[in-house]
């Protein structure tokens, strides 16, 4: 019987938003030494998975791909960007919706959708962020995610799981799951259905804070009888700094099976002060004390409990899609999907032309190439990554000063991957991924 898999993960979007435009030509996972660098302290710290916010699919990722698959780190994209005509407008999403907006989510997925560890696709980030964006946005995720699950059924050699970023505003966050999470078909094939739900939530902070003073107990009850994975986003709240990470031994304890773990908001330190570590212009990098809290919380994980079976949630279908499920007034609750754009159903049959289409390949520099420095300015010595035998976890390495680190290998098999991804598509599989 196949394990339990959550996601103990950290977005990652090294240089912030702006990592990716047309005028520096780089993007998050495009840099193979910098790739390196993070997966080496990464497998290190018991990460699986990471998500990156804005790709461009004309760049070559194969090494930075192929580096953290080694490392077992799976790999969630963002299919949108901040550049113009590549996400949908919150404040008039028809305007947006058009094939040059699909042409580039298509060439995302062309991109990616060759790497093993590729496990997801977001539709979209926070495209609902209150009673206002809820009258029309809805219907425009769902067109996007059923466009996208058509390109990929199309295209792609394996099925990709396809979800949605939501934004932790309670008054339309229960709305926005029940909107996604139903079914509007006749068979139980919608493709416009949500594949899983990711929450953006800052809401424990500080050592002060608990499982009901966070509110972490109305996350429970809301998706209490969810039919697909639901898990944080973004998480970590940096007030105090350093961060204390006190969320996350509640976060992966008894008290909520119904989530599927999370990713800690962020990976480097930018503007908005959320990273763990801090970058430098050569590529050289120092731990910052949240590292290393966070590192300490990740080591008093249960694997056990982890890794053990939400089986309740194997047995719940999802509900029909019908205006009873919505609460909020002036929620949508028209389940009439549009109609793809002009050219849409040409693209998802041709294919995007000449698009590049990643592999991997064969990882043959495995130590870091870069100073790394623990967060007392100690050079930290022989940092590299192992081969993992299966999906990184928590436990396994230790980082040493002045000295070779030594590490011991995961214990998760590698050969999970395949029903991992198959679990969206077979409801009664679906805790072969994150329940």
């Amino acid at each position: 019987m196949a394990s339990r898999f959550m996601v103990l993960g950290v977005d990652y979007q090294p240089g912030g938003q702006g990592a990716y435009n047309p005028v520096n030509t780089a993007d998050p996972l495009s840099n193979g030494t910098i790739c390196l660098r993070d997966a080496a302290l990464m497998q290190n710290l018991g990460v699986n998975t990471i998500r990156s916010y804005n790709v461009d699919p004309a760049l070559n990722h194969d090494e930075c791909a192929s580096i953290f698959n080694m490392a077992g780190i799976y790999i969630i994209l963002d299919v949108n960007s901040p550049l113009g005509g590549q996400s949908i407008d919150r404040t008039n999403p028809a305007s947006t919706y058009n094939t040059g907006y699909l042409s580039h989510i298509f060439g995302v997925v062309e991109a990616f959708k060759s790497y093993p560890n590729t496990l997801g696709f977001f539709a979209g980030n926070e495209v609902i962020n209150d009673v206002a964006t809820a009258a029309q946005n809805p219907q425009y995720i769902r067109a996007v995610q059923r466009d996208l699950k058509n390109y990929i059924a199309a295209h792609a050699s394996r099925p990709i799981p396809v979800g949605y970023s939501a934004a932790d505003v309670r008054e339309v966050l229960q709305d926005t799951w029940a909107y996604l999470q139903c079914d509007n078909s006749a068979n139980g094939t919608d493709p416009s259905r949500s594949d899983f739900f990711g929450l953006n939530s800052y809401s424990w902070c500080g050592t002060g804070s608990s499982f009901q003073t966070s509110g972490y107990d109305q996350l429970v009850a809301i998706f209490s009888n969810t039919t697909i994975p639901v898990f944080f986003s973004e998480y970590g709240c940096n007030d105090p700094q350093p961060r204390v990470f006190d969320e996350v031994t509640t976060l992966y304890g008894p008290e909520m099976t119904v989530m599927s773990g999370g990713l800690v908001y962020e990976w480097t330190q930018e503007t908005a002060n959320y990273g763990i570590i801090t970058t430098f212009p050569n590529g050289s990098a120092q731990l910052r004390g949240d590292y290393d809290e966070l590192e300490g919380k990740y080591s008093q994980l249960n694997l056990t409990l982890i890794e053990s079976r939400n089986n309740t949630a194997t047995t719940l279908q999802p509900p029909k899609c019908n205006s009873s499920l919505i609460s909020a007034n002036g929620f949508s609750t028209n389940f009439n999907i549009p109609s793809p754009p002009d050219g849409a159903q040409a693209l998802i049959a041709a294919g995007i032309s000449s698009a590049p289409t990643g592999s991997i390949v064969s990882v043959t520099q495995t130590a870091v190439q870069v100073q790394v420095l623990a967060s007392n300015g100690a050079t930290i010595g022989g940092l590299s990554i192992t081969s993992a035998t299966g999906a990184n976890a928590p436990g396994g390495g230790s980082l040493q000063t002045g000295a070779e680190a030594q590490r011991r290998p995961r214990a998760v098999l590698l050969q999970f991957r395949p029903p991992l991804f198959m679990a969206f598509w077979q409801p009664a599989a679906l805790a072969r991924w994150l329940f």
